[in-house]
């Protein structure tokens, strides 16, 4: 892979490394401000969204680091960050629908 002169070309894992981070990034940012949405009109719906939110983007890059850090294996992994990424859909699901 060639980049532009005088820089050096950046691997694939991390390309995937950085696009993750910046999910993780813009998605801790949209938590915080639903959260603080809900801290402004004390709406519960807010605060289930800002969770939500955050187990998506931040919640699943933290465990997928740490469990890669932990030298688990890929299926784990890929165990982990499915059921975090449940967790954070019911709990938006549950912000749009009973809240």
């Amino acid at each position: 892979m060639t980049g532009l002169p005088g820089t050096a070309a950046l691997s694939p894992e991390s390309i995937v490394w950085l696009s993750r981070g910046v999910t993780a990034l813009v998605g801790l940012f949209v938590s915080i401000l639903a959260y603080r949405g809900f801290r402004r009109n004390d709406a519960a719906k807010m605060r289930s969204l800002a969770v939500g939110i955050g187990l998506l983007t931040t919640g699943v890059f933290l465990t997928v680091t740490v469990a890669n850090f932990a030298g688990a294996s890929t299926g784990s992994i890929l165990l982990a960050r499915g059921l975090v990424t449940t967790a954070g859909l019911c709990v938006v699901l549950l912000a749009l629908l009973y809240q």
